[in-house]
C-alpha cells in the first residue's frame, strides 16, 4: 500500500510544491508558530531521502569525476554569476531581491532530482555522488558562495548557515549512508520504503510553513512580485537548458545527459527556504520561496522534453538503419 501512495505522490510532485505555498499563505496566521519544525521536519527528509545512498558512489566520483566536476561548476560558479548578473539588470539597488535571487541558486543541488533521475533512467550511480559530494561540501560553499556575491550587502550569519546545513543536510545524509552500509542496502528495501511516502508529505508541510512565514510578502499580488516569479523562472529554467546543452557538448551519453540536466537545474530549494527564512530578513526568502512554486513542474516539464528528445533520436537512427 506505502509503494502505491509513493507512486502517486511522485506523479503528484508537481503540484504539491505550488498548492503548499497556496495553502501556507492562506493559512499563515494558524501555520507561522510552528515554523520551529521546519528545520526537524527537514532533517526527517534528507534521512530518509539518504536512505538509497552508499558510499561505493563516492568511488565511482573519484574513478569518473569530470561529469561531477562539471556539475559543481555548473550549480556553484556559472548558476550563481547568472542569477548575479540577471538580478543586478532586473531589480538595480534592490539588495534584499537580488540576495534571494542569488539564494536560490548558491545553494546544493535537490535531492529530488534522483527521483527524477530514476524515473527517465539516468545515471543513478552519479547522481548519488553529485548529491552526495555536494551535500558535504554545502557548508562550505553555501557560505562562501553568499559572501562573495552579496558581501557585507546583507547581515548574514555564516556561522549559523554553516550549522543549518549540517544539521539539516549533512548529519541525516551521513546517518542514512552509515545505516545502508550496515545493512548491506536492505534498509532501503524495508524502512526506505515506509519512509518514502512520509517525505513527500513532510515535503509539503515544509513548503507550506516557509508559505507562511513568507505570506506578508505573497498575500499582494504587485507588479514586483509577478517580476520576482519571471525572473526566478527564467533563470530556473536556463539552468536546465544549459545543463543539457553541456551535456551535449562533452558528447556525453543519453544517461549521463538526463542526470546532468536534473543535477544542474534543480536545487535543495526547500533548504534555501528554510536558510533565508531563519537566517536573513523575510524579503530575501521571497525569490526562494517563489522558486518553489515551479521547481517540480519544470523538473516534469525537462523530463518530457528529454523523453521526446531521445525518442526522436532513437526513431531518426532506426530510420537512417
Amino acid at each position: 500500500m506505502l509503494v502505491k501512495i509513493n507512486r502517486q505522490l511522485e506523479k503528484m510532485m508537481p503540484f504539491i510544491t505550488p498548492v503548499s505555498v497556496v495553502i501556507g499563505v492562506l493559512l499563515a496566521s494558524y501555520l507561522k508558530n510552528y515554523s520551529f519544525l521546519i528545520p526537524w521536519i527537514f532533517a526527517f527528509m534528507t534521512f530518509s531521502g539518504s536512505l538509497g545512498s552508499n558510499f561505493k558512489s563516492l568511488k565511482e566520483a573519484i574513478v569518473h569525476p569530470f561529469p561531477i566536476i562539471v556539475t559543481l561548476c555548473l550549480l556553484h560558479i556559472v548558476m550563481p554569476l547568472w542569477a548575479w548578473g540577471i538580478g543586478h539588470l532586473t531589480f538595480n539597488g534592490d539588495v534584499y531581491t537580488i540576495s534571494g535571487i542569488i539564494m536560490a541558486m548558491v545553494i546544493p543541488t535537490g535531492i529530488t532530482s534522483f527521483i527524477w533521475v530514476s524515473i527517465y533512467k539516468g545515471n543513478i550511480p552519479m547522481t548519488l555522488s553529485i548529491i552526495l559530494i555536494d551535500t558535504l561540501l554545502s557548508p562550505f560553499i553555501v557560505p562562501f558562495s553568499l559572501s562573495v556575491f552579496i558581501g557585507q550587502k546583507v547581515d548574514m550569519d555564516v556561522l549559523g548557515i554553516m550549522k543549518g546545513l549540517l544539521g539539516m543536510i549533512v548529519i541525516p545524509s551521513l546517518f542514512g549512508m552509515v545505516l545502508n552500509h550496515l545493512t548491506k542496502g536492505k534498509v532501503k528495501h524495508t524502512l526506505g520504503l515506509r519512509l518514502a511516502p512520509i517525505s513527500k508529505i513532510c515535503l509539503g508541510f515544509v513548503v507550506m510553513l516557509n508559505g507562511a512565514v513568507v505570506a506578508p510578502y505573497l498575500r499582494h499580488v504587485s507588479l514586483k512580485l509577478v517580476g520576482i516569479t519571471l525572473v526566478v523562472f527564467f533563470i530556473a529554467m536556463s539552468g536546465y537548458l544549459l545543463s543539457f546543452f553541456v551535456g551535449k557538448i562533452m558528447k556525453s551519453n543519453q544517461e549521463t545527459i538526463i542526470t546532468l540536466t536534473f543535477t544542474g537545474g534543480m536545487r535543495n530549494i526547500s533548504a534555501g527556504a528554510v536558510l533565508a527564512v531563519s537566517y536573513f530578513p523575510a524579503s530575501v526568502a521571497v525569490p526562494v520561496v517563489v522558486g518553489m512554486l515551479f521547481q517540480q513542474i519544470l523538473a516534469s516539464f525537462n523530463g518530457y522534453f528529454l523523453d521526446q528528445y531521445f525518442n526522436r533520436r532513437v526513431q531518426k537512427q532506426g530510420i537512417s538503419v
